[in-house]
């Protein structure tokens, strides 16, 4: 054998060699990619985990009466292991599969046994790992499911996998459900106090290992237990008080659909406080349902109108360029501004009247004269003093979305020289939102102390209390004493002899406040002949001792009048009455007055000891009848067996009585009581003196 034929020999070993080795290689690979795929993918998934984040439970909401208004709750998503310790015996999972498809099917009641069996199979072939059983899963339904056949195996034998979830829930439903606020996953911000009080109320999130799984699905590697845990969120005490807030609702929403109106608010405010006890906005929906749907309180700045006079009068009295008793023709109720529009009354027919009746009456003119006459040609020196009040600045809110007035300047672009000013006097070409303009007539209702409204006054983590709120003070001072109580006399007067005499006025308690009729700009045609109005009331009650604040607001009513004091005026009427009705508090500086003027009511005699345990609870006193009053002579006497009629009787009459007190009088005085009827006693009959002697009373 020549060199050249062993070298050949070589050459050719090695080729062989390395074509069977790649052979090999190219066979390995064919079995891996397509003989082995699923497992090595699933293999290579699995090696890829991370930490998730898991949202801790939101805390809860409260009213200020504890009453819960929003909170979590847990909700839960089952998921199954197919080829978890317990259960990767086919024996095992072949004996419980149809009794652990029997009780899903009777709990959950979606789908049959048969098909939660074989729903179960299909996951058991194909070695599901992370198989999705049942979303949104109560805790009651949790229970029961961990004492299911192969579940009940255990936590790690059983392949049950429980992911926790928290869910956000309303236990008064829609009730100032806009004001509570809501978080919508795919809004960055929540709205409401959930928005504004989110970092409270969220909570720290913890964190889960997972791991992906075969189809990218991402499973918890020690059976849903936190690696980190969540911890949950503070306790929001808020100011609203849920039967108010109840009120305010029902009433604002029987108007709404009374007059067919676009939408409307409501403010309840106290006093001293600043609290907001109930807010409610409501808008008329295509359906023709009103729903909370935004918050015009809040956020919507528009023209006031003539609620808006009470800032006019209050700077015209602090500059003393009137008095409550200045004269103004009102001009039969049309006035036209020089080289400006012509200003009309709502109501017109008014001549020469004072400042006081000016207001009372709510006319446009007066307002109009009395502003132009003494500030046109110092303009700055209105303004300035509309500055003085904060009206031309936000309150600041709790919550987010607050409307930005409007309060124009000389220097501001559609400042006009002759009728800018005077329309303002009476509430146009300036935009504030009612919660603004609540605030600026709670400040006259508290002596003039200007307060910022608050929606929560706490907040609370496990009971324990980390943070508390008080009104912020905008203006110790917004005017003068002697400007106070004109102003005061005057929001009062609206309701005792102005524009809500008829409405308003009632002689539980006094009300202070002032009606405001608005016509609206169309965006197209402005004051066009279409025309739009908004109808308000803005007061105090009780006037004397003002506890509460309330704005009324109705937008575009289409049927009926369009008058304040006849749209938002019964509206304010029936919240107030509720209120006033309700709150034991509320100071009444009048003793209470009984029948014919008696202090003290007279009560019959009776069983005065359970008279006096309940008077004593109720804090009354309850006058003591005289003698003369408590034994009279009865209306008539049966005669005796001899026909002959005994000498008169004095016995304990009972009339007025009820059954109960008339048996215990007669009973003590010794008589035995025929009763006839029900009710009261009317009549009464004695047959003779003698202890032991019937006695008959009919009651009616």
């Amino acid at each position: 054998m020549t060199i050249r034929t062993k070298i050949l020999i070589r050459v050719y070993l090695a080729f062989g060699l390395i074509l069977l080795f790649a052979a090999t290689v190219i066979v390995q690979l064919y079995r891996i990619q397509f003989v082995q795929g699923k497992k090595w993918k699933a293999l290579s998934s699995s090696l890829l985990t991370q930490y998730k984040t898991v949202e801790a439970a939101r805390g809860n909401i409260f009213s200020s009466d504890m009453s819960l208004l929003a909170t979590s709750v847990p909700e839960y998503e089952l998921h199954m292991d197919m080829l978890a310790g317990g259960i990767a015996d086919d024996r095992v999972f072949d004996q419980k599969v149809d009794s652990l498809a029997t009780e899903l099917s009777n709990l959950f009641g979606d789908k049959s046994a048969r098909e939660y069996e074989r729903k179960l199979r299909d996951a058991r072939k194909a070695g599901d790992r992370y198989e999705l059983i049942r979303r949104k899963v109560s805790f009651q339904q949790l229970k029961k499911v961990r004492e299911f056949p192969i579940f009940n195996l255990g936590k790690i034998k059983g392949g049950l996998i429980v992911v926790e979830q928290n869910r956000r829930i309303l236990p008064f439903h829609t009730l100032a459900a806009r004001t509570i606020g809501y978080k919508n996953e795919n809004v960055k911000n929540a709205v409401g106090l959930e928005g504004a009080y989110a970092g409270y109320i969220n909570g720290e999130s913890g964190k889960r290992l997972m791991q992906r799984i075969a189809g990218g699905a991402w499973m918890p590697v020690n059976n849903g237990e936190e690696e980190i845990e969540a911890k949950d969120g503070a306790d929001i005490i808020s100011t609203i008080d849920v039967n108010y807030q109840d009120v305010a609702e029902d009433a604002l929403k029987k108007q709404l659909i009374k007059t067919q109106a676009d939408h409307g608010c409501v403010v309840l405010m106290e006093v001293a406080t600043g609290e907001i006890k109930a807010i409610s906005n409501f808008t008329k929906t295509k359906s023709g349902e009103y729903r909370e749907v935004y918050n015009y309180a809040i956020s919507e700045a528009a023209e006031p109108g003539s609620t808006f006079k009470l800032a006019t009068y209050m700077t015209a009295f602090e500059h003393n360029k009137i008095d409550t008793n200045t004269m103004v023709d009102a001009n039969k109720g049309k006035y036209k501004i020089p080289n400006g529009p012509d200003i009309t009354d709502a109501e017109l027919g008014r001549g020469v009247m004072t400042a006081k009746q000016a207001f009372e009456e709510s006319s446009n003119v007066a307002a109009a004269r009395f502003i132009y006459d003494n500030y046109i040609n110092t303009p700055s020196q209105f303004i300035d003093q509309i500055y003085s009040y904060h009206l031309n600045e936000k309150l600041g809110l709790q919550i987010q979305g607050e409307g930005t007035p409007v309060i124009k300047t000389p220097k501001s672009r559609t400042w006009n020289k002759y009728y800018t000013l005077p329309e303002m006097a009476y509430g146009y070409e300036i935009k504030m939102t009612p919660l603004q303009m609540l605030a600026f007539y709670n400040s006259v209702a508290n002596d003039g102390k200007m307060i910022a409204p608050i929606f929560v006054k706490e907040i609370r983590r496990l009971g324990n209390t980390i943070e508390q709120f008080k009104a912020r003070t905008i203006s110790d001072k917004i005017c003068s004493a002697t400007t106070l109580k004109k102003v005061k006399s005057l929001l009062e007067g609206v309701v005792t002899e102005g524009t809500g005499k008829n409405i308003i006025k009632n002689s539980l308690y006094t009300v202070a406040g002032k009606t405001g009729t608005a016509q609206i700009a169309n965006r197209d045609s402005g004051y066009g002949a279409k025309k739009t109005y908004q109808a308000s009331f803005c007061g105090y009650f009780p006037a004397n001792h003002p506890k509460y604040a309330m704005i009324v607001v109705i937008n575009h009513p289409t049927v009926g009048s369009y008058l304040a004091a006849l749209v938002a005026g019964p509206v304010f009427r029936e919240i107030a009455d509720r209120v006033y009705s309700s709150d034991m508090d509320i100071n009444q500086t009048k003793p209470l007055m009984y029948v014919n003027n008696v202090k003290a009511p007279l009560v019959k005699r009776g069983n005065w000891q359970a008279i006096n345990t309940v008077s004593n609870k109720l804090g009354v006193k309850v006058g003591t009848p005289s003698n003369k009053e408590m034994e009279v002579e009865p209306d008539s006497v049966i005669n005796n067996a001899d026909g002959v009629k005994p000498k008169k009787l004095k016995v304990p009459t009972v009339k007025g009585m009820g059954l109960s007190d008339a048996l215990y009088v007669l009973g003590n005085a010794g008589y035995k009581v025929e009763a006839h009827g029900s009710g009261t006693v009317f009549r009464q009959m004695v047959n003779n003196e003698h202890v032991g002697s019937k006695v008959i009373i009919e009651l009616q």
